[in-house]
């Protein structure tokens, strides 16, 4: 190539480059179908179970559990003291009293036991006092069974009930309570209560051991009246018991009681004595 074919000195044309295709991405693989929402219970649940417990998150568990037991057990004893928190003073001096007087009671007897032991290792005649105190052990068996007449100090408890809603319940219950405030011979109506006594029957019809008794029922208890009357009287006792009833009780105090409703001794089809 010479100067008169290119007079400005221009370079000559340069061959035009291929262009470069870039390659073709590969395809995107396809988009799994979307699951399906899990709700917010689902997702609670899957948190919660199986359960995935440390060993220090188990003893706080355990801890926790104990002291809600040891809470519940304390707050149900506060609420059996409810009755004695809405008592007045004066009652609740009365309770003391009676408590105070129970445990004398048993010291007592202790001290009774106590010496009739004493009287037989020191007795000359042992065999003759072992007679004395078997006789006096006769009679006193005799009383609690019903079948020798018994007196001494006591109460009786009259319970009118015009409206005929006091049931067989709350007599028994008046017999558990004067059991167990030390009355030692008690007679209903002319009937003997004993340890197999029962009480049936609803209110207006009321029959003790079989035998129907009616209203107003007196009952002759003997035993220390200072222990007596009281038990009675204590708030939520037998005679708030029967008023709420529309009954009525009355205690009388008495230092000459005298209960002489025998019942027949049974002789037992099976026990026997132990003794030789």
């Amino acid at each position: 190539m010479n100067h008169d074919e290119n007079p400005r000195g221009e370079q000559p044309d340069q061959p035009e480059q291929p262009k470069t295709v870039p390659p073709a991405a590969p395809d995107a693989p396809a988009r799994p179908p979307a699951a399906e929402e899990v709700s917010g219970r689902q997702r609670l649940l899957a948190g919660l179970w199986p359960p995935r417990l440390s060993r220090a998150q188990l003893i706080v568990a355990v801890l926790l559990f104990g002291l809600g037991l040891g809470l519940a057990i304390q707050v149900r004893s506060t609420g059996d003291d409810s009755a004695l928190r809405g008592a007045r003073q004066e009652d609740l001096v009365r309770i003391l009293d009676e408590v105070d007087d129970r445990t004398q009671r048993l010291e007592d007897e202790k001290q009774r036991l106590d010496d009739q032991r004493t009287e037989l290792e020191n007795s000359s005649d042992q065999a003759e006092e072992a007679r004395k105190q078997t006789l006096e052990k006769e009679r006193q068996l005799g009383i609690l069974a019903g079948t020798v007449a018994a007196q001494g100090p006591g109460i009786t408890l009259t319970i009118s009930d015009p409206s005929g809603a006091v049931a067989a319940d709350k007599l028994l219950d008046t017999v558990q309570e004067l059991r167990a405030a030390g009355a030692e011979a008690i007679e209903v109506n002319g009937v003997r209560v004993v340890a197999d006594t029962y009480f049936a029957g609803e209110g207006g019809d009321i029959q003790v051991d079989g035998k129907k008794i009616e209203a107003p029922y007196e009952f002759k208890v003997i035993g220390k009246p200072q222990d007596l009357e009281p038990a009675l009287n204590i708030p939520g006792g037998v005679v708030q018991t029967l008023e709420k009833e529309q009954a009525t009780a009355v205690v009388e105090r008495s230092e000459d009681i005298v209960v002489d409703a025998l019942r027949v001794a049974k002789r037992p089809d099976y026990a026997r004595s132990s003794s030789p």
